[in-house]
């Protein structure tokens, strides 16, 4: 594979990027790469590339002196030494810099919520609850609605719901 941004070298150092479902990737020959400052550990951060990368991200504006000065209560870390070492200090950070790291998030992944895998088991119950009080809530309109044969209806689902079980 040759460099994408020389065309004569073979590419070494390879980058993928996911932006809104699209993925981006460049791959660099060991010169341009260490000319981009890719390879060069003291002067690549990856939480500043992800943060100098979402353009709409409040971190990367230096303009915003509120975001920039943003420093974590519990343990002190500031925005700045986030972006220079990429490492949270603690827990609390997470939420001291909830602003910037939803936007990185967002560009980096599907959304900010995990939707991971769940076990089947796990699954089938927690669908069986949410079936059981959807239908209750029906049954309390319908009964609100004096609608005594939809209530029964419901009642008799809500049973052999349980029965499934």
């Amino acid at each position: 594979m040759v460099c994408q941004l020389c065309k004569q070298k073979e590419a070494t150092v390879h980058l993928t990027q996911i932006v809104e479902d699209e993925m981006k990737k460049l791959d660099l020959c060991e010169a341009c790469a260490k000319q981009k400052g890719v390879t060069d550990p003291t002067g690549f951060s990856l939480a500043e590339l992800l943060l100098g990368a979402a353009g709409d991200a409040p971190a990367a504006d230096p303009a915003s002196s509120s975001v920039s000065d943003a420093k974590c209560t519990r343990c002190g870390l500031t925005q700045a030494e986030f972006k220079k070492n990429g490492r949270m200090g603690c827990s609390e950070c997470y939420t001291a810099f909830a602003d910037s790291l939803e936007v990185v998030l967002k560009g980096m992944h599907k959304g900010t919520r995990h939707r991971g895998k769940v076990p089947v088991g796990l699954r089938r119950a927690a669908d069986q609850q949410a079936t059981l009080e959807k239908l209750s809530t029906q049954l309390q309109g319908a009964i609100a609605a004096e609608d005594f044969e939809q209530a029964a209806r419901l009642r008799d689902e809500i049973k052999a719901v349980k029965a499934a079980a």
